[in-house]
C-alpha cells in the first residue's frame, strides 16, 4: 500500500469526517485518507496547487468521496470542474451525501459521477458501504504488478 492509493474525502462536516475515518479503520482499509472541507480546497488539491502542490504529501487519489453540500463550491461544481480536466476526468467519484432529492441525483449522474450513496444513519451501515467501495473502486484501481 503506497501513498498513491489515497482516498480523497471532500466533506465539510467534522462529525462526518470522523465517522468516515472510523469506518475506514473498522473496515480494515489501509489506504490513506486525505480530507478537504470545501469545494475550493478540493479543486486546489486535485490540481496540485498550493498548499497541496507536494504530490508526495498530497497524491492524486484512487477514489474521491464527495459531499454535495459544501462551502465555497458545491460538490456538483467540483464534479463539473473535475470532468473537464483531461488528466483527472476519469478519477472515480462517489457522491456520499444526505440529499435524497431526485434533482441532485440526476444532476450529478449527468455530470459523470460513478455512484450516488445517501449517507446512512447507522455506523455499521457506513462500514459496509466502505467495504463495498473498497471492492469496487479501491482494489480495482491498484496498479498491477508486472513481472518479467
Amino acid at each position: 500500500m503506497s501513498s498513491q492509493d489515497t482516498i480523497l474525502l471532500i466533506e465539510d462536516n467534522p462529525k462526518d469526517v470522523l465517522l468516515m475515518q472510523r469506518a475506514v479503520r473498522k473496515a480494515g482499509i489501509a489506504n490513506p485518507l486525505q480530507v478537504v472541507n470545501d469545494g475550493d480546497a478540493a479543486v486546489l488539491y486535485l490540481s496540485g496547487q498550493a498548499p497541496y502542490n507536494d504530490r508526495n504529501s498530497y497524491p492524486l487519489p484512487v477514489l474521491i468521496l464527495l459531499d454535495l453540500k459544501l462551502p465555497r463550491r458545491s460538490g456538483a461544481e467540483v464534479l463539473m470542474w473535475l470532468r473537464q480536466q483531461p488528466g483527472l476526468k476519469r478519477l472515480p467519484v462517489v457522491v456520499l451525501t444526505a440529499s435524497q432529492e431526485y434533482i441532485d441525483i440526476n444532476n450529478v449522474y449527468d455530470l459523470g459521477v460513478n455512484a450516488y450513496i445517501v449517507k446512512p444513519v447507522a455506523f455499521n451501515d457506513l462500514v459496509e458501504i466502505v467495504k463495498t467501495l473498497n471492492l469496487h473502486w479501491i482494489i480495482f484501481n491498484e496498479k498491477p504488478q508486472i513481472t518479467i
